[in-house]
């Protein structure tokens, strides 16, 4: 049988370890083939390979349940379930989700994009399956990464709590999530990877005393402690941990060896109660290059598969938003010890990275735990630290609580960075950063600020620091910026709460914020074309509005727009209506943003001209809004 030939997973049945190694060959090389070909997460599916043939050899997939954490190991598990025919479309605009979507496949139980949640949906299933009395098997696959955010954790003590309960855990032990692991935790699990002696020690010791006379179906209390004391000392010292949680600790498993995997995988489903297996991977297993440079194959644009480089483009591009963002901060941290830059599990991609080689002693990677870098920063701005928190805006939704009751609520100066906000492209609904302008702006005591360009961030970035009254936020795009020029040194503050007037006009008031902006220039161009003159504003700062600014312009042109990359209920144009409202001035508002649905991956410019949010789009949806007795044809369909 062929990898080309399963169609569902429980074909794996029956099949031989050497059938199953071919399988394993087949499932590397199509991953590797469309990886590089279209872009996409590489090393993490590359070491699950084995784990995830092994599990689904002994499982019954028309019944059984396995959750996979984030989801970026699940591209073997996408190929072995129906979806090998069109893999090739993988996080393309109508093609295959680069996670795990219930609406694309059944065998997709539950969806993932953020980390360290499996557990809990898996444990979540297996209480409803006892609840209705059914019999199927509840399996939670989760990295080693996952076990730094406290909602593994979390769902790992009530487990442990749920003694009856069936439930198997299988930990992916790469030592990485997608830059190294930090913490006890991940030292701890990399503690026996080097001690097989030990693993060999606990099969004699269990065997032995599964062979005592004494141990039987009936045995006194005091015989049965000391049988659970000869078995502590039976695992390994991180095994002990698990057991003492609740768990049937069993490994660590040569997790690229599939007999060795398919037998303790059988052993597991007989265990009753919560089980943990673990198993010992190697990211970008198989294709020796990513195995090498486990962080940057992590995932890939297009590249080359016998030199492993990317596909350069035709054009040079602008710097990326990230590394100017970074390359400012460090220059303000070199000269301010105070600044302390915080990231949780995303240096590469939040450019700290470059922070940390430059200024170690000034960075703190705090793993999966968003909630907890929000509140660790806190605590070092109680002590007059400059604390920077960079987060991406989906993954900042995560520590909502924490803003509110440990920044906001004791104004705190923390500068909250969130990259990637808006429209992020291929990762899908998961990752786009929708929502930050409203989960941020009604919040009291913080000012929320966006920069219309690279050389406005530097601004923003500078200002973030120099903050001093209370939380501060700023968001921008994932992607290049504009080529606008930019200094090595010596950026200027922005006044707190103040926009400016980019362009004058006298026929329609163009409010816009953040990377709006340029379109939005662009846009009032078009229109100036076919004799519509528009005065743009960029707003900066949609908390405080500048509605000194705004208001006057409102009262003296009446028709008003507003453009945003964000969700509409509640974000920037919802600020400017409000304010308009609040002051009693009558005029026409038509609010340019996301409605209210789910943004699915595509590329960004198949996103942004889905929502209507090009230029050409943006000066239509004016001209039809404000001025329909206008007879041009329409100017989208003119470009």
């Amino acid at each position: 049988m062929h990898l080309s030939d399963i169609t569902h997973p429980n074909q794996l049945h029956g099949l031989s370890v050497r059938e199953l190694e071919q399988i394993g060959r087949e499932i590397r090389e199509k991953h590797l083939e469309t990886v590089s070909t279209i872009g996409g997460h590489l090393g993490p599916g590359l070491g699950v390979v084995e784990l995830t043939i092994a599990l689904y050899q002994t499982l019954d997939l028309d019944q059984d349940k396995v959750v996979w954490d984030v989801g970026h190991q699940a591209y073997p598990h996408k190929l072995l379930t129906g979806r090998y025919r069109n893999f090739d479309t993988l996080r393309q605009k109508g093609g295959i989700a680069g996670y795990l979507k219930r609406c694309e496949s059944k065998f997709d139980h539950f969806g993932a994009g953020h980390a360290s949640t499996s557990i809990s949906a898996a444990l979540g299933m297996a209480i409803a399956r006892d609840l209705k009395g059914e019999n199927f098997k509840c399996v939670a696959v989760i990295g080693d990464g996952a076990l730094t955010g406290g909602m593994a954790l979390e769902a790992i003590n009530h487990a442990g709590h749920l003694k009856k309960t069936n439930l198997l855990v299988v930990l992916n032990d790469n030592e990485m999530s997608i830059s190294p692991n930090v913490g006890a935790i991940p030292r701890y699990l990399n503690k026996l990877r080097v001690t097989p002696e030990i693993q060999s020690m606990t099969d004699n010791i269990q065997g032995q005393i599964k062979s005592l006379p004494f141990v039987g179906e009936v045995i006194s209390p005091e015989l049965d402690r000391v049988k659970e004391g000869m078995k502590r000392l039976a695992v390994p010292k991180v095994g002990a941990v698990f057991e003492e949680l609740g768990f049937t600790y069993m490994g660590p498993v040569d997790g690229h060896n599939i007999a060795e995997l398919i037998a303790t995988f059988k052993s597991a489903h007989k265990h009753q109660g919560p089980v943990l297996v673990h198993v010992a991977t190697t990211k970008g297993k198989g294709y020796e290059i990513a195995e090498k440079d486990q962080v940057g194959y992590h995932a890939q644009t297009p590249f080359n598969l016998t030199t492993g480089k990317a596909i350069p483009s035709n054009k040079p591009k602008p710097p990326g938003y990230s590394k100017v963002f970074a390359h400012t901060l460090i220059g303000l941290a070199q000269h301010n010890p105070k600044i302390v830059a915080i990231t949780a599990a995303m240096a590469t991609g939040t450019g700290l990275d470059k922070f940390q080689a430059k200024l170690p002693k000034q960075y703190v990677d705090v793993g999966i735990a968003e909630q907890h870098a929000v509140t660790l920063a806190a605590g070092l701005a109680t002590e007059g630290m400059r604390p920077v928190a960079v987060i991406y805006s989906t993954f900042l939704q995560r520590a909502f609580d924490q803003i509110v009751h440990d920044v906001c609520i004791q104004n705190l100066p923390v500068f909250f960075c969130m990259d990637r906000a808006g429209i992020v492209g291929a990762d899908g609904p998961t990752h786009q950063g929708m929502y930050d302008i409203a989960y941020l702006r009604f919040i009291p005591n913080i000012v929320v600020m966006a920069p219309k360009d690279e050389g406005e961030l530097q601004q923003m970035v500078a200002t973030g620091v120099a903050y001093t009254d209370g939380p501060i936020a700023m968001r921008y795009p994932r992607g290049e910026g504009y080529g606008v020029p930019l200094l090595e040194e010596g950026w200027e503050t922005l006044p707190i709460g103040k926009g400016e007037i980019l362009r004058q006009g006298d026929d329609v008031l163009m409010v816009a914020y953040g990377s709006m902006v340029h379109p939005t220039l662009q846009a009032a161009q078009l229109l100036s074309e076919h004799g519509i003159e528009a005065t743009v504003i960029n707003a900066r700062f949609v908390k405080p509005l500048d509605t000194e600014l705004i208001l006057p312009l409102v009262e003296k042109i009446k028709k008003v727009v507003t453009i945003e990359e964000g969700c509409l209920q509640g974000g920037f144009g919802s600020a400017v209506t409000e304010a308009i409202v609040d002051a009693r001035i009558m005029a026409e508002i038509d609010r340019i943003g996301v409605p209210d649905l789910l943004v699915e991956h595509a590329s960004p410019n198949e996103s942004l001209a889905s929502l209507g949010l090009t230029s050409p789009q943006i000066a239509d949806r004016v001209r039809t809004t404000f001025f329909a007795d206008s007879n041009a044809k329409t100017l989208s369909s003119a470009i």
